[in-house]
């Protein structure tokens, strides 16, 4: 969500410093806010996303320790035998022991380097939603004339918020004409019941508007 965050901070129309969000400027315009943490949680696709993300994480987690719990196994059965191998020998084994711990850093940085398998998996399947939410932000700020969107997710200083301007929904809404998105009703549902929660079991809004069964979301 970091680079979302910062998306939304640097491109969404984000006002800086500390305000209401209920202010109003010049031209009758507003300043309103999001949760885009809300937001993304009420994107089926994003909630799949995340679990492939997982999945690919742990799967790579498990290869990484395999080869270092290789390298504790070689680094003890050297140890025991030490003292019965000549000077080569030792040398040897212990460029093998170094040959491999190597091999298990080289694997890690592979997966989760800054810019590692992982990295590019998750730009592969997040940003894209990213960019449609972004896009959706701006389409409703341009139609209801809003000045400003805050993300009050993002850790800017908001010393108050009126629950009037919390756009989310509406984001959500515009959002659900390109992509599936769980119905309003269902939203607030999660929302109260489990704030912070999955968005798994309820229904969801396909692209044109009807609603779908709980399950996955469809490319």
């Amino acid at each position: 969500m970091k680079a979302f965050k910062t998306l939304i901070l640097t491109a969404a129309l984000v006002c800086g410093g500390i305000m209401t969000a209920n202010a109003q400027i010049g031209g009758g315009q507003k300043i309103v806010y999001v949760d885009s943490e809300y937001i993304m949680e009420n994107i089926p696709e994003y909630g799949d996303a995340q679990e492939e993300l997982n999945s690919l994480s742990t799967k790579w987690q498990n290869e990484v320790k395999a080869i270092y719990d290789k390298v504790s196994e070689m680094y003890n059965k050297y140890q025991t035998e030490m003292l019965l191998l000549s000077e080569d020998q030792k040398r040897a084994r212990e460029q093998a022991i170094i040959d491999k711990e190597q091999e298990a850093k080289n694997l890690q940085m592979q997966y989760f380097g800054s810019e590692g398998q992982l990295y590019q998996k998750r730009n592969e399947l997040v940003q894209p939603i990213q960019e449609k939410v972004y896009t959706a932000m701006k389409e409703v700020a341009q139609t209801r004339n809003y000045a400003f969107i805050l993300d009050l997710a993002s850790g800017t200083s908001v010393l108050y918020a009126n629950e009037k301007n919390d756009v989310s929904d509406e984001v959500l809404d515009q959002l659900g004409n390109v992509m599936q998105t769980v119905r309003r009703e269902d939203r607030r549902k999660a929302n109260t019941g489990n704030m912070g929660g999955t968005t798994g079991g309820t229904s969801k809004t396909s692209k044109s508007g009807n609603t779908v069964k709980p399950g996955k979301s469809k490319n």
